[in-house]
């Protein structure tokens, strides 16, 4: 029974495994009933599951660079009204529109071409000094505390999704490999089909071999098949 367990990509060697698990485990030989290397089997097999289609990073960037347009969106129309409205010497409380603009230029008229932390960061002092009470009178004199509280509320939204982001990317490195966990598996898999090849033609293990050696036939033939698809040529079956 020669198979070449690196050879088989990542799903069809969880296949193999599993169906060799479940097969061992079904009852029908008493020759590897309760024996450890089918306990070590299942663990290595059941940390493999665990990570072997884990994504590389948490998935929620696209959630993040949408939360920085929502934000950047809100920054940017709460500007445009100040500066529109202090070019307009006739209009009421003119001057306050100024004074709050002139809060914008102190901390960067462009903060919404920043990195994601700079960006954050200046957002942050913007918006408390925004909040002091002398500015707060300013912004209600001119009927803007819909628009500001539209900025404030984007701005945590993005804080909040960015933290899930940086919580989830520190999670999935945190998890042993899968690389690490495919090397594993193999190495226990390989030592149960050996163990029961070395055993095939001792009473009680015959069946057992026959059985698993058509679920590694099967193992086979997908990797071959595969092979053929991507090389235009059958993929090596040599013993590991």
């Amino acid at each position: 029974m020669k198979i070449a367990l690196t050879m088989l990509s990542t799903k069809d060697l969880a296949t193999l495994a599993q169906r060799i698990i479940s097969n061992s485990q079904s009852g029908k030989y008493t020759v590897i009933t309760n024996h450890p290397l089918v306990a070590s089997l299942q663990t290595s097999y059941t940390e493999y599951d665990k990570v072997y289609t884990k994504q590389a990073f948490s998935g929620k960037g696209k959630d993040v660079a949408a939360a920085d347009r929502e934000r950047d969106l809100a920054y940017s129309n709460f500007k445009a009204f100040l500066n529109g409205y202090r070019k307009l010497p006739s209009a009421p409380n003119v001057q306050l529109s100024e004074d709050l603009y002139g809060i914008f230029k102190t901390f960067g008229l462009d903060i919404d071409r920043l990195s994601y932390s700079s960006q954050t960061a200046q957002m942050k002092k913007l918006i408390e000094t925004l909040e002091l009470p002398e500015n707060q009178q300013k912004i209600t004199a001119l009927s803007i505390n819909t628009a500001f509280a539209e900025m404030k509320t984007k701005q945590a939204d993005f804080e909040d999704i960015f933290a899930q982001q940086a919580e989830a990317n520190a999670d999935l490195r945190q998890m042993t490999s899968a690389s690490a966990i495919r090397k594993d598996l193999e190495k226990v898999l390989k030592s149960y089909i050996n163990l029961i090849t070395a055993m095939k033609d001792v009473q009680g293990w015959e069946l057992l071999y026959s059985d698993i050696n058509e679920l590694v036939k099967a193992a086979k033939n997908s990797s071959v098949a595969k092979g053929s698809q991507d090389n235009g040529s059958p993929t090596a079956t040599k013993v590991e």
